[in-house]
């Protein structure tokens, strides 16, 4: 008796396996059956960067719940080293879920409101992304544009500030798509005294560049994990002053995105002292890695790993020079130590050199947006700003150039 009704109901899995095969119209993809590719591949572009493998392990780890007392914890040493990476004391630390672009729509979307005006220094792709947002926005948007490769005058900022009265003022202190580094001192003056916030982006730049949020006064910053943090892209690390949080409780219209209102952002990273309430369900793995990351920072001293980009940065200068190359930003100071941009030579064919290294397991990327075809940018990222390890691949590069230059 008790076989036939195994037998049953083995024949009716059977069928409804089968019925279940029926019914679907579209058959299961024949790549999913096999294994991924991923390469070992090193990664010198201007991000995502190599990420150590401790960073890699940690999001092997089991997952826990988004509100579980150990993930909260973990939060929370999260905070702490962000407000150590950022030098600030700022209460509303934290991380957004999603990429650096992230950190830029949830910075704009809170500190200005529509009809409200923000002045954009462009000195590439990310001023000129801030300002296309801004429109979309609905925010009125004045521009201060110079040529690739240089640096916005702090002069001509405060004299559009003075003419507009912004409510924000966006500057994008490591332009990866010039490779500048833009000076910050004097400009949150500008923007308090003309009634506004001083907003900066240093998704290419933390941790690479000197930047000290408290000591200069900035009102609103925003990073991404994936260039100097060594970590996988996915989160962007914000900071807002309480300048700027008053900014945001005192608003005429509630934030129109939830997902990016700062206030329940901040409650749940455990920001404003309230019991934590739902949000979303956090990246639980990528919050594991983001805190290794911040770890390695700790251990090694942020002025430390700050200083090691800039004497690394001088020893590639010199070593490209040597090769006959040429820097694309003339001016040493105004030069991002952590993502170096290296003029085209004549004759050289750029995505023949990028894709001869591709085949050696090294990434180096041809230029982006006005400057696609004009330029190489080599990021030396947290850990490949290491000088044995930059140095060889620096190498490698001058000698796939010459290669290219004799064809």
């Amino acid at each position: 008796m008790i076989a036939r009704r195994l037998i049953s109901l083995s024949l009716q899995s059977r069928v409804l396996t089968s019925s279940l095969r029926v019914m679907s119209s579209i058959p299961p993809p024949e790549c999913l059956f096999k294994e991924m590719n991923i390469p070992n591949r090193q990664l010198f572009g201007p991000g995502p960067s190599t990420m150590p493998q401790v960073i890699g392990a940690s999001q092997a780890q089991p997952l826990l719940g988004h509100l579980h007392p150990e993930f909260v914890e973990i939060m929370s040493q999260c905070r702490l080293g962000l407000q150590y990476v950022f030098k600030t004391r700022n209460a509303y630390t934290f991380a957004v879920s999603g990429t650096g672009h992230a950190g830029m729509e949830a910075a704009i979307l809170n500190l200005a409101e529509r009809g409200e005006t923000i002045l954009v220094a462009k000195a590439g792709i990310w001023g000129q992304r801030a300002a296309d947002l801004g429109r979309r926005l609905g925010l009125k948007v004045e521009v201060v544009e110079v040529a690739d490769g240089e640096i916005v005058p702090v002069r001509a900022l405060e004299e559009a500030a003075t003419r507009v009265k912004p409510a924000l003022i966006f500057v994008c202190h490591g332009e990866s798509s010039t490779g500048i580094v833009q000076p910050l001192e004097g400009l949150s003056k500008i923007a308090h005294d003309n009634g506004g916030l001083l907003l900066v982006d240093t998704v290419a730049s933390l941790g690479g560049a000197p930047f000290d949020m408290d000591q200069l006064n900035v009102d609103c910053v925003y990073s991404a994990t994936q260039k100097v943090l060594n970590g996988p892209p996915g989160l962007a690390p914000i900071s807002f002053s309480d300048r700027a949080i008053q900014k945001i409780k005192n608003r005429k219209e509630r934030v129109a995105s939830f997902y990016f209102d700062a206030l329940e952002l901040g409650n749940y990273w455990g920001c404003d002292g309230e019991m934590r309430r739902y949000h979303h369900t956090a990246p639980i793995s990528s919050v594991y890695a983001l805190r290794e990351a911040l770890a390695i920072i700790a251990k090694k001293g942020i002025d430390n790993l700050i200083q090691q980009h800039v004497d690394n940065a001088t020893a590639m200068y010199n070593q490209l020079g040597e090769a006959g190359l040429s820097m694309f930003v003339n001016k040493k100071e105004d030069r991002l130590p952590c993502l170096h941009t290296i003029k085209v030579p004549e004759g050289v064919d750029w995505k023949a050199v990028q894709s001869s290294l591709f085949g050696q397991g090294i990434e180096v990327a041809g230029g982006l947006g006005a400057t696609t075809g004009k330029i190489f940018r080599i990021g030396t990222f947290g850990q490949n700003s290491e000088p044995v390890k930059a140095k060889e691949v620096v190498n490698k590069f001058i000698q796939v150039v010459k290669e290219q230059s004799k064809l």
